[in-house]
């Protein structure tokens, strides 16, 4: 099973690297370990240690949540996040979502 999820966790990062049009060395130099490191991450040959998932959300903006499940946000948790966003800030903070969005292409 732990392999399985190393594959898939793999799969997730490379997709998320090549929208974002990042070569496998330009990835690790920005994760802060050896390219042939983030490659055997990639084939799922080498588990990402926690640190390194909070550095994927904090550089890739791939949720933790998303790269070990494939699992995005629900709707259900994203009405809840508008819900507590008082009203007169609903625009800015669609905004910010749509500019986040944008940088994770």
């Amino acid at each position: 099973m732990e392999g399985n999820l190393n594959v898939e966790i793999g799969q997730r990062l490379r997709t998320c690297r090549k929208k974002m049009g990042m070569t496998q060395e330009m990835a690790a130099e920005m994760l802060g370990m050896s390219a042939t490191y983030y490659g055997e991450i990639e084939r799922g040959k080498k588990a990402l240690a926690i640190p390194k998932v909070v550095a994927v959300y904090e550089k890739m903006g791939l949720t933790p949540t998303y790269l070990l499940t494939g699992k995005t946000m629900s709707e259900n948790a994203r009405s809840r996040i508008f819900k507590d966003c008082p009203r007169d800030k609903t625009a800015v903070l669609e905004q910010i979502l749509y500019d986040l969005a944008k940088l994770c292409k």
